[in-house]
């Protein structure tokens, strides 16, 4: 009796296991019937950030029209216009073992890059057939650097999984370009970012660094779907899911420890090689750029250029000059001879740049001049902060000047300086680089005035009203001004000034300062409180004024200084 229950324990056991066993030899057999049928496409996020990228593309203008494009299509006649082909799951599954086969890679037939394969290849075909268009620009510089560091050329369609092939494309964290660098990342291969520059964006710099990148990542981890996911997530997100995984260093078993986008983003890759790979069997075909890669010339850039100026002269569209140059971020290609740089245009036009470089480069409108002139301006104003016991000649010597130039930067009428004063010890100069010595005319530009004018040509205001007949201090741009003395001129009374004038007028610059002309009625306070950064105290002090002294209609008062 004692034994009856055993068996009877024994026999549940052995059913038990019997039923498992046939429900698990069941289940492989369904997974082995939907694999040779029809394998179910995966639901994507309304905010897939992969459909999103290649959605950007819509934005892009430098596509040839559809309409006036010859259809390759109905040139091969493989389909008819606008047939969208559908395949049995078996036929993309011998295509994908295909790829495979000679590849270094890994690629694999599944729902996850069925689900992206009809992404590209269904849901989204007009920007498909603009990212097939683009790889003719941007597909033979990759293949070249993928080649140079002996990298598998199927890392190129990364690009189009990245930004779309779109080279302005940044993503909502601020990875930027065709690579999508984050600044870190960029920054480690030396990619600068700055306000002028974004090398990010620089198509040839960018590969290079995206090349060295998968270089290093290799080395960790010696399976490419973990450095696509390194790529993509980096490499500490990546450990962590195989830590989480128990130590498997697989991509499929890791999948579900991965951030949300990376667990989708080596399937995407996958899908856009086949798609890329099959376009045809796709009834796709390229929506190519204006310009291919055999259309566009790279020139070094000898000083700055505008590209708008670029763009004027040669009658470039300045948005296409933009799309060829995008790591510029003001329109501007700065100059550095340690480390030059470059400008893409057209091919058809390099002829004419180069015949036209010199006048390309001096060119500059009248904003440009005027931004040149205030830049040289503002440039470095150095002010010492007198110690007790310095005098005027110990500070001269430190600052490599004389006590003279101290005198006049300062408007010190003798040597006699205190402790705490502030004192201008070196300020830059007019640019008078402009000016010839025998000029003896100058034409007034938008926003100069006769301070302005008078500092440059070292001059009086006084003078200009009297060499050019002027009774007030009204000018225009465009005017020609007396800048020298005419032979045989008498000089004449000095012109009164009107009693009031515009506050514009009496803010003159000079030698690295500002000067205030009191009007009747001013006040210390009055104008320390028009001007930025002051105090009457400060006023006092520059200016060696008393507690007591008046101010006198017609003084000119330091109220400021460059910097």
């Amino acid at each position: 009796m004692s034994g009856k229950p055993f068996l009877q324990l024994s026999s549940l056991i052995f059913i038990a296991i019997f039923y498992l066993s046939s429900a698990a030899s069941a289940q492989q057999q369904d997974n082995k019937e939907q694999s040779e049928t029809e394998i179910e496409i995966k639901t994507l996020a309304p905010d897939d950030p992969i459909v999103a990228t290649l959605d950007s593309l819509a934005m892009l203008t430098v596509f040839r029209n559809l309409e006036k494009r010859m259809d390759t299509s109905v040139v091969t006649g493989k389909f008819p216009p606008g047939f969208v082909p559908h395949y049995d799951d078996s036929v993309y599954k011998a295509r994908i073992e295909a790829i495979n086969a000679y590849s270094p890679m890994e690629f694999v037939f599944n729902a996850y890059v069925k689900t992206y394969i009809n992404v590209y290849a269904n849901r989204r075909r007009d920007l498909t057939e603009r990212v097939l268009g683009l790889a003719e620009l941007y597909f033979p510089l990759f293949e070249e650097q993928l080649d140079k560091h002996n990298l598998p050329l199927e890392l190129k369609y990364l690009a189009v999984v990245e930004s779309a092939l779109n080279p302005v494309a940044r993503s909502r964290v601020g990875a930027t370009g065709l690579w999508q660098f984050m600044y870190g990342t960029g920054k480690m291969y030396d990619l600068q970012v700055n306000s002028m520059v974004d090398e990010r964006s620089d198509i040839y710099k960018s590969t290079i660094a995206a090349a060295e990148h998968f270089v290093d990542l290799y080395k960790i981890y010696n399976d490419w779907n973990l450095v696509l996911c390194a790529y993509n997530a980096g490499p500490g997100n990546v450990n962590r899911a195989i830590r989480r995984a128990g130590g498997v260093r697989d991509f499929w078993a890791i999948r579900h420890f991965l951030p949300r986008e990376t667990q989708n983003y080596v399937p995407a890759f996958m899908a856009v090689t086949y798609v890329m790979m099959h376009a045809a069997d796709h009834n796709l075909y390229p929506n190519p750029p204006i310009y291919s890669h055999f259309d566009v010339d790279t020139l070094e850039v000898k000083q700055q250029l505008s590209l708008r100026t670029v763009s004027q002269f040669l009658d470039i569209p300045l948005e296409h000059l933009r799309y060829l140059n995008p790591s510029f971020r003001q329109n501007i290609i700065p100059h550095n001879a340690r480390k030059p740089y470059y400008l893409r245009i057209p091919r058809d036009y390099t002829g004419l740049f180069i015949a036209n470089a010199d006048t390309i480069y001096n060119h500059k409108s009248p904003d440009e001049i005027r931004q040149a002139e205030l830049a040289a301006q503002m440039q470095e104003t150095t002010v010492h902060v007198v110690r007790s016991g310095e005098v005027l000649g110990s500070i001269a010597r430190r600052y490599g000047t004389s006590v003279g130039e101290i005198q006049r930067l300062n408007n010190l009428r003798g040597t006699l300086i205190r402790p705490g004063q502030r004192l201008i010890v070196r300020a830059p100069a007019r640019p008078t680089t402009t000016v010839a010595s025998n000029a003896n005319t100058h034409v007034v530009r938008s926003g100069e005035t006769l301070g302005i004018i008078a500092g440059r040509y070292r001059v009086t205001v006084n003078q200009l009203q009297q060499w050019n007949n002027i009774s007030g201090t009204t000018i225009f741009a465009g005017q020609n001004l007396v800048v020298r003395q005419p032979e045989n001129f008498t000089a004449q009374a000095p012109v009164e000034e009107p009693a009031v004038k515009d506050q514009q007028e009496t803010e003159e610059e000079f030698s690295g300062y500002i000067y205030h002309v009191v009007q009747a009625g001013d006040t210390l306070q009055e104008i320390a409180a028009r001007y930025e950064d002051i105090t009457v105290e400060e006023i006092k002090e520059m200016n060696e004024l008393s507690g007591g002294s008046p101010l006198v209609p017609g003084q000119r008062l330091i109220v400021g200084v460059e910097e």
